[in-house]
């Protein structure tokens, strides 16, 4: 999980919040707005989803309210609650295996759900060479951790193969190199390419790159 600094909201939303009653459903939420809210979103994560790290895109992808607006209905329009999750916006019939924003669906749990909000997010978990995310090995955290990976479906077959070519393919890069020259590398892999984005499974890759160094 890697941390989304969110940034300012899109002045369309603050008008459009200005305008909305309390009751008003996120259905009914104005089409040109909800586009706007996608862009900035979307690019504030680097086109990778909020929870597993897979590149996303528009079409792939829906607005996640990190709290969910079922029980949170004050929050359905503020934008520090909205992320953007893979697997489009049906959630009548998410895409299958079903995992992350759609998985977890309407729960929440204050301490038991790591946020991709908290800066400190990606110190809460590990990840194997097969390619399985595994909680943080501090006491106090584990739990968090082994909920959050549980209620999200981190650890499905199609992710962990995903991360494990990711894993692969970092260890490849990396033969032969220096300490040095693996942090330069790093550095390069973590940042946002031309088209604003992420590598896909950025945290898996950061926490691989640090174990050579």
């Amino acid at each position: 999980m890697k941390h989304i600094e969110k940034g300012s909201e899109p002045s369309s939303l603050t008008a459009y919040n200005k305008k909305v009653s309390s009751t008003t459903k996120w259905k009914a939420f104005n089409r040109n707005v909800k586009n706007d809210v996608y862009e900035s979103i979307l690019h504030e994560q680097g086109y990778i989803c909020c929870y597993c790290g897979i590149s996303i895109s528009r079409k792939r992808c829906h607005i996640e309210h990190y709290r969910p607006k079922s029980k949170y209905t004050h929050l359905t329009f503020t934008y520090t609650n909205l992320i953007s999750s893979c697997q489009g916006e049906d959630e009548q019939r998410p895409t299958k295996p079903v995992h992350c924003g759609h998985k977890k669906g309407g729960w929440f749990d204050e301490q038991l759900m790591i946020s991709p909000l908290d800066p400190n997010c990606s110190k809460y978990f590990r990840y194997s060479g097969a390619g399985e995310i595994l909680p943080t090995e501090e006491p106090e955290h584990q739990q968090a951790a082994e909920t959050t990976i549980t209620m999200l479906a981190l650890n499905i077959n199609k992710l962990k193969k995903m991360r494990r070519k990711v894993v692969d393919g970092v260890i490849e890069a990396t033969k032969g190199l220096s300490e040095k020259e693996i942090k330069k590398l790093a550095e390069a892999y973590l940042e946002r390419d031309e088209t604003q984005s992420y590598v896909p499974f950025w945290a898996t890759v950061s926490y691989v790159m640090q174990q050579f160094y």
